[in-house]
């Protein structure tokens, strides 16, 4: 007799998953033990649908499908606080940002803008060699069709000198061209 309210996680479990993310991620996450540091750390868990520990479990379980649907992996800002506080030496925001990957390549983003938001800001930092927030802000808008979003913000941070309205320009932009160059040719476009 099967008792009601149990999970069915074999049912659903995608060892190849596992694998997967440990060999992308270049992290052993079958060493976490679940102290909930990494959680307790992260400034953003409040808006997480799943706190970076329990992202951690799904992961060790082959959850792939409730992963990479998540919205947390998209909210991870890599700050490495989850990485400095791990007792078990695991990279965490390196398994995040390999779930962010691997949530693009499966077509399985949480939510579209969150995949406009991402794309637009690699696009800057390609083009300025480092995000140009004012034309991240506008592009980003356009593009979702919401122009008018936080436009009411905008004078307040401008006359504060908080954003600049031409893009700063790096040295060294080519060797920032030959990074996205290397990732496109080992994505396969």
């Amino acid at each position: 007799m099967q008792r009601p309210h149990v999970l069915q996680i074999q049912k659903t479990c995608d060892q190849e998953f596992i694998k997967r993310v440990e060999r992308e991620s270049g992290q052993q996450v079958s060493k976490c033990y679940q102290c909930g540091n990494c959680g307790a750390s992260c400034g953003y868990t409040f808006d997480f649908d799943f706190p970076v520990n329990q992202i951690m479990r799904l992961v060790q379980l082959g959850q792939k499908e409730t992963v990479l649907g998540s919205r947390s992996i998209w909210l991870c800002a890599n700050c490495q606080a989850c990485t400095t506080r791990c007792p078990c030496n695991i990279e965490v925001a390196r398994v995040m940002e390999a779930l962010r990957i691997m949530s693009v390549a499966e077509g399985v983003v949480s939510k579209k803008n969150i995949l406009l938001f991402y794309d637009e800001f690699l696009e800057l930092v390609r083009r300025y060699g480092r995000v140009f927030e004012t034309g991240l802000v506008a592009r980003y808008n356009i593009k979702a069709l919401k122009p008018f979003t936080d436009a009411d913000l905008g004078p307040q941070v401008l006359m504060k000198g908080k954003l600049a309205l031409k893009p700063h320009k790096i040295k060294g932009l080519k060797a920032i061209e030959e990074i996205f160059k290397r990732f496109e040719s080992h994505r396969g476009k």
